[in-house]
C-alpha cells in the first residue's frame, strides 16, 4: 500500500474544535489512515503543527497537550529530511513555481514514497512527479489509493 502523506492544515482542523465541517472532514480522514496504516508526514509538519496549535488556533492548545499529539502522530511514517533533501526542494520549488515550504512538502512525500499528498493548498489533482494532490475538504466524497 502506497503511504499517504498528510499537510499540516489537514492536522490542525483535525485537532482544532472551532473548526466546523472541515474539522470532522480531517478527523474521518485521520481516522481512515490510522487504521490503515498509510499515514506519513515530515518533522516539517510536525514542528508546524505544534505552532499552530499552541500560537494560533482558537481556543490555543497547552503545549503539554499538543506534545501528546505531537508523540501520536510520531507513530506514523516521519520522514526526516537531510541537505540533498532541501537541494531538491529548491530545485522543485523553480521547477514546479511553488513556494519553497510547499516543494519542500513534496519532496519529503516522495522521499515517504507517498501516492497521495492531503493538502488543501496545492492544486486538487495536480501530479508533481507521482505525487498526486487531494483537496480532503472538496464536495465529492474522499477517493482512496487502491
Amino acid at each position: 500500500m502506497s503511504a499517504e502523506f498528510c499537510d499540516t492544515n489537514l492536522l490542525v482542523y483535525a485537532y482544532d474544535r472551532s473548526a466546523g465541517i472541515k474539522g470532522a472532514m480531517a478527523r474521518q480522514l485521520l481516522a481512515q489512515l490510522w487504521v490503515s496504516g498509510a499515514g506519513a508526514l515530515s518533522i516539517q509538519v510536525l514542528q508546524e503543527l505544534f505552532v499552530t496549535l499552541t500560537r494560533k488556533s482558537t481556543p490555543r492548545l497547552l503545549p503539554a497537550v499538543v506534545r501528546g499529539i505531537v508523540a501520536d502522530l510520531a507513530a506514523w511514517q516521519v520522514i526526516e529530511p537531510n541537505s540533498r533533501d532541501v537541494l531538491d526542494a529548491i530545485d522543485a520549488a523553480t521547477r514546479w513555481q511553488v513556494s519553497f515550504w510547499d516543494a519542500m512538502l513534496l519532496t519529503t512525500a516522495r522521499k515517504a514514497q507517498a501516492g497521495i499528498l492531503w493538502s488543501e493548498d496545492l492544486n486538487d489533482g495536480q501530479d508533481y512527479d507521482g505525487v498526486v494532490v487531494r483537496n480532503p475538504f472538496r464536495i465529492e466524497p474522499i477517493t482512496r489509493s487502491p
